[in-house]
Parts: C-alpha cells; sequence; structure tokens
C-alpha cells in the first residue's frame, strides 16, 4: 500500500506523498504563498481588480474569474522562464539580478515622479 504521509524531522508532515511521489512541499508552499500574497497587496493588479468589480457589481464572478486567470498565466511564465534560467544561471546569481532590477526600478520610479 502507498504511504500517503513522509513525515519530516519532529514528527512534522512538510509533504504529502501518494505512492512515493511528493505532491506538495508545504513548507515551500506556505513560504511561496506569504511572499506572494504579501507582494500582491495593494499592486496594481488588485487595483485593477477592484475598480472592474466597482463598475461591474453584477458580474464580479466574471471579474475574479479573468484576474485570476491572468495571475495564473503570468505566474506559469514566470514559474518556467525561472526554470529555465536556472539551467544556465546560478539561483544565487537570478535572485541578484532580481534584487538590482527591484532597486532600479524604485529609482526609475523616484526620478521620473521628482521630475514631473
Amino acid at each position: 500500500m502507498a504511504r500517503l504521509f513522509d513525515a519530516c524531522h519532529n514528527g512534522r508532515v512538510d509533504r504529502f506523498s501518494l505512492a512515493g511521489i511528493n505532491m506538495i512541499d508545504f513548507k515551500m508552499f506556505g513560504l511561496v504563498f506569504a511572499t506572494v500574497f504579501l507582494a500582491e497587496l495593494g499592486d496594481k493588479t488588485q487595483l485593477a481588480a477592484l475598480l472592474f468589480s466597482s463598475r461591474e457589481p453584477g458580474n464580479l464572478f466574471v471579474v475574479f474569474a479573468a484576474a485570476s486567470l491572468a495571475l495564473v498565466t503570468s505566474t506559469a511564465i514566470a514559474v518556467i522562464a525561472g526554470a529555465s534560467l536556472a539551467q544556465y544561471i546560478d539561483p544565487k546569481t537570478l535572485s541578484w539580478i532580481a534584487g538590482a532590477g527591484f532597486i532600479l526600478i524604485g529609482i526609475w520610479t523616484l526620478w521620473t515622479t521628482a521630475i514631473s
């Protein structure tokens, strides 16, 4: 019979497993969920969904479904791109590049705001 759970240290269950194939790494799932959730709070995506739902109160499910599908699609592209890049570039280097990109976007935002 297939094992349903792989217990991690301290008796905690961190991975759900079916027939020895890890289905969900709960620790990674929680980390990614929390990081993306906090990053998206008050983001342009949320504001766009808020505006569409205020304009179309009778179509809330359509707004939710379309916004969710857009986020899932853009996230899928990011995951595929990240996995592809990780084959050629060290993940630590990718982290540095992403961090530098965020800093540059912040500087650019401050500079364009100061100019106008």
